[in-house]
Formats: structure tokens, C-alpha cells, sequence
């Protein structure tokens, strides 16, 4: 069975920051475009950021430019979201995907996304 695990959310104040990490098993994403989206109560799911395969190529959502970085660690199946500066604006639930494509030039379309996690509460507080 394959599965996207996330985890690392919490309750944090403003300006502070958090890691969030996204285990995949039952086969590997190693050949995949990952991505991280997030959803707020009472709002669309939107994207955050994305990463091709290799690492060559990120991107991120004009609203956490400059302030998250993904990353990725093919050995260990895994991507993490670190996440700085936070503002009370970040607070959603944080959803890891793992993409249909290697790379991809429209890495923020969720329907591209085949695989999702469960989600991981990240509440930011003033």
C-alpha cells in the first residue's frame, strides 16, 4: 500500500518556524516531482511548493517565496518543508503529493497529483 506521511506540524508563535517532513513507503517517489499544498478552514486547497525529482528545480508560491525551502532526500524516500518566518496567514493543514511526472512545468496544478498524505495542523499564533 502506498503512503505519504507527514509530520512536524504544531502550534508555533509568529516569526518562529517549523520542519515539516513527508515519508512515502510501499514504492519510491525517487522519480517524481513532490509537492506540498495546504488547506485553511474555510478555503481552497492551495499549492505551496514543489520539487522536481532530482532537486534540480523548486518552486514555490508567491505567499512563501523567500520564507519556506523544500527539499529532498531520495535515499530516505523523503521531503521536508522548512518553514520560516511564519505569519498567522500559513496557519492551514499542510498536505504532501507526489506528481504524476519527473518534472513538470506546472507543478502547482493539484490535479497532476496522484498520491496525497493525510495532512499534518500547522496553527500559527500572534
Amino acid at each position: 500500500q502506498v503512503q505519504l506521511v507527514e509530520s512536524g506540524g504544531g502550534l508555533v508563535q509568529a516569526g518562529g518556524s517549523l520542519r515539516l517532513s513527508c515519508v512515502a513507503s510501499g514504492r519510491t517517489f525517487s522519480s517524481n516531482t513532490m509537492g506540498w499544498f495546504r488547506q485553511a478552514p474555510g478555503k481552497e486547497r492551495e499549492f505551496v511548493a514543489a520539487i522536481s525529482w532530482n532537486g534540480g528545480s523548486t518552486y514555490y508560491a508567491d505567499s512563501v517565496k523567500g520564507r519556506f525551502t523544500i527539499s529532498r532526500d531520495n535515499a530516505k524516500n523523503t521531503v521536508y518543508l522548512q518553514m520560516n518566518s511564519l505569519k498567522r496567514e500559513d496557519t492551514a493543514v499542510y498536505y504532501c503529493a507526489a506528481n504524476r511526472f519527473r518534472m513538470t512545468t506546472t507543478p502547482m496544478d493539484p490535479t497532476d497529483y496522484n498520491y496525497w498524505g493525510q495532512g499534518t495542523q500547522v496553527t500559527v499564533s500572534s
